[in-house]
């Protein structure tokens, strides 16, 4: 499915639509070059989840966490530009990050990616002369949730 995003409100009324179907044990693949509005799409989705106030980028930290009560559910938002191999996300125990959670995976390649998992939601935001716009792809377990779009 392609969702064109021409403005800020359009990648906000996307992510409050996938906020409104995240579980626990999703991932939200998030892919793109730099700039293509990754971590805009997320912190839209973090904010819809619930949280209030500033959403620092995990770019330096690779990891961010989010518990209830400021968020709908416990959700780790994840950047992992600066992983040279993907054994390293195993390194920093991202297995134990993701128990009991659903997770944002920005640049998921370099951890090897997600796009194999029953439950995961990959987007790729390019940019285009009229803003941007959003392949998204669906694993199983989105699908089964009629009308998440």
């Amino acid at each position: 499915m392609i969702v064109e995003l021409p403005d800020l409100a359009a990648s906000e009324a996307l992510a409050q639509r996938i906020a409104a179907k995240l579980k626990t044990g999703d991932v939200v693949a998030l892919s793109g070059g730099l700039g293509a509005g990754k971590t805009t799409l997320a912190r839209g989705i973090i904010a819809a989840l619930g949280h209030q106030g500033e959403v620092p980028s995990p770019s330096f930290a690779i990891i961010e966490l989010y518990e209830p009560p400021t968020v709908r559910l416990p959700l780790v938002h994840a950047d992992f530009y600066r992983l040279e191999d993907p054994a390293e996300a195993e390194e920093i125990g991202l297995d134990d990050y993701r128990q009991g959670a659903a997770m944002l995976a920005e640049w998921p390649e370099h951890a090897g990616g997600f796009a194999h998992e029953p439950a995961c939601l990959s987007i790729l935001l390019e940019s285009t002369e009229n803003g941007r716009r959003a392949i998204v792809t669906a694993g199983p377990n989105w699908l089964e949730r009629s009308a998440w779009t």
